[in-house]
């Protein structure tokens, strides 16, 4: 039995799930360290099942199905955890597909580094956005990091990722179902980790590939996200009651959004591509500022089921 679980969360995107698995049932290398495959489908009507019980046909590992029904991505990352006893857990997102490498490079960088947590790359694919939107949109759903592998001081999110469980992923539900709606569950379980000692690593050849969808690709989208990211700082120090902290990010993002709001306006009458990326710094100082509970954006969980729900009310 593999010591390695794959866990793709989902919530109503069968294509991208499919693209995702077909991604993971490429993958090389690994040898017989893959234990299971986990799809958790948070869908409330479970509209993953048929594709899943399709596809566990031509799986190369045996290919789990579990419905977490609550909306929540805090929920589903939990519910995966329950399906299996894996030692090492791998996270994959349903919008992303892996490089045929992509596990094997995470294990081999576990290994290289000693870390509880690492992470790999990501190139973000923007498909219809406009032109001069889509080199930021690219970088926004991408993700960078060091050109070696090796340990890294600060997290990123969970998707791509491979976590010692026993470390990283203490008892039953690590991830806080607070954060089912507004997300910022990883950041708070990497906060925890950091605070215990915990050590992230970074695997630089781990690629997989994020292609945000057509609602996503947007400005007004990853403006949001941006304000929600820069709320995290701020967050974290609150949630351990370390007050100049919060007031010290809080005069952090005013000053941001200050200084990256007047280059937005000069950006802005110039028309300039780069305006976006002056948009999004000044976002992120916003939500330094207002980090409070009643500001958070909400992406998941209810509210995404009731996008897709106006989208398609049928469920098609």
């Amino acid at each position: 039995m593999g010591d390695v679980t794959i866990i793709i969360p989902t919530l109503r995107r069968l294509e991208s799930l499919e693209r995702a698995l077909r991604s993971v049932f490429a993958q090389t290398g690994v040898g017989e360290r893959v234990g299971s495959i986990v799809v958790v489908d948070n869908d409330p009507r479970a509209s993953a099942r048929d594709l899943v019980e399709y596809l566990s046909a031509v799986s190369p590992w045996p290919l789990v199905y579990r419905h977490a029904a609550q909306p929540g991505v805090a929920t589903a990352r939990n519910a995966g955890l329950a399906a299996t006893g894996a030692a090492l857990i791998a996270f994959l997102d349903d919008d992303e597909a892996a490089s045929p490498e992509w596990l094997s490079h995470l294990l081999g960088g576990q290994v290289e580094t000693g870390a509880d947590v690492v992470f790999g790359p990501i190139a973000g694919r923007a498909p219809g956005a406009a032109p001069w939107l889509t080199p930021y949109l690219e970088a926004f759903f991408g993700r960078s990091g060091p050109t070696t592998t090796g340990l890294i001081d600060t997290p990123y999110g969970c998707g791509n990722s491979l976590m010692v469980r026993a470390v990283a992923l203490p008892g039953v539900e690590p991830f806080d179902t607070g954060a089912d709606q507004a997300g910022g569950e990883d950041d708070a379980l990497f906060a925890a980790l950091k605070g215990r000692g915990g050590r992230f690593g970074w695997a630089a050849d781990a690629w997989v590939y994020e292609f945000a969808p057509p609602h996503r690709a947007t400005l007004t989208y990853a403006l949001s996200r941006a304000f929600a990211y820069g709320q995290g700082p701020s967050q974290t120090a609150a949630a351990t009651r370390n007050w100049p902290g919060v007031i010290r990010w809080m005069l952090i993002g005013a000053a941001q959004t200050v200084v990256w709001g007047s280059a937005s306006a000069v950006l802005f009458a110039m028309r300039s591509p780069r305006r976006a990326e002056m948009y999004d710094r000044t976002a992120r100082g916003l939500g330094k500022v207002f980090w409070m509970k009643g500001f958070e954006p909400h992406f998941y969980g209810a509210r995404e089921v009731e996008r897709l729900d106006r989208v398609s009310p049928s469920g098609g």
